[in-house]
């Protein structure tokens, strides 16, 4: 089941629509859920104790859902109690959860500290947040997946592919890279080093995309490696080609409640004019003291 937040900006928050798209493409039931916030909460309300306009919001939801032409289960729910938290209790373990990058209610605040990337870290399902207003993209677009040098890449790889064939669209793998400061001072230094480091990048991530396309052999896959500051870098390369989502890695950590994402992905998540998807790594079995 894919699941999605929605508040009352949900018409124009994309939200809803993005994951309408993506229940049809993987045949999946959708469930919305809008969250009453309350600090000593039960989980559900009775209908009794709801405003009107909460269950005028949510009827409109389930309309919406109807109207969407296709036959499977969608259903929408109040649920009260912390955003955040509520959410990813909720979608834990389900094909992905949504949300909306701004909007009004429980969601009108910046990324930064907001809902979205509070979902964004403590979230064990892949999280796409989807701006306000995101342009549909081309139909050929493509679904791009940033690489990093963790290693650990394939978790993000994977559910890149599966949006790139559900979609009959091209994947492009994409490293962004820049020298260590100490080369900078001199420009005929950093430009003999930048290009050997280019190769380097290069020869680095080849055999990864290899062993990509041996496993996905009728998909289009494609290497982009660019030197950058990472987050203008992976920017630069979705709006280049209009991509149709930026798939980001993270690193699930269940102790930790903040600070989960790194600076690269909470700045793509901040300024991506399309959705963007993060899929944490599953964490290694943890040393119990």
């Amino acid at each position: 089941m894919i699941h999605v937040g929605i508040d009352g900006s949900w018409r124009a928050a994309g939200a809803l629509e993005w994951a309408l798209q993506e229940s049809l493409l993987r045949h999946e039931p959708l469930r919305a859920v809008h969250i009453i916030e309350q600090t000593h909460h039960t989980r559900y309300y009775e209908p009794a104790e709801i405003a009107q306009t909460e269950l005028d919001l949510v009827e409109d939801v389930r309309q919406r859902m109807r109207d969407s032409g296709d036959d499977l289960d969608h259903r929408a729910d109040l649920v009260a109690g912390s955003p955040a938290v509520s959410l990813t209790r909720l979608a834990s373990g389900s094909r992905m959860l949504v949300v909306g990058r701004r909007g009004t209610g429980t969601f009108k605040r910046l990324l930064l500290g907001s809902t979205s990337e509070a979902v964004a870290n403590l979230g064990d399902a892949p999280v796409v947040v989807v701006p306000a207003g995101w342009p549909a993209a081309p139909s050929r677009s493509p679904v791009i997946v940033a690489l990093d040098d963790s290693g650990e890449n394939d978790p993000a790889i994977e559910f890149a592919v599966e949006a790139a064939v559900e979609r009959n669209v091209p994947l492009r793998l994409v490293n962004v890279w820049d020298m260590p400061a100490v080369y900078g001072w001199d420009p005929a230094i950093d430009a003999t080093q930048g290009d050997d480091w280019a190769d380097a990048v290069q020869g680095h991530f080849e055999p990864l995309v290899d062993r990509w396309r041996r496993k996905y052999p009728e998909l289009d896959i494609d290497l982009d490696v660019r030197r950058a500051h990472p987050v203008d870098g992976v920017l630069e390369a979705a709006q280049e080609v209009q991509a149709q989502l930026v798939v980001l890695g993270g690193r699930h950590r269940p102790r930790l409640s903040v600070l989960v994402l790194g600076s690269v992905a909470r700045g793509v998540l901040q300024h991506a004019i399309c959705p963007v998807a993060v899929v944490h790594h599953p964490e290694s079995q943890e040393q119990t003291l």
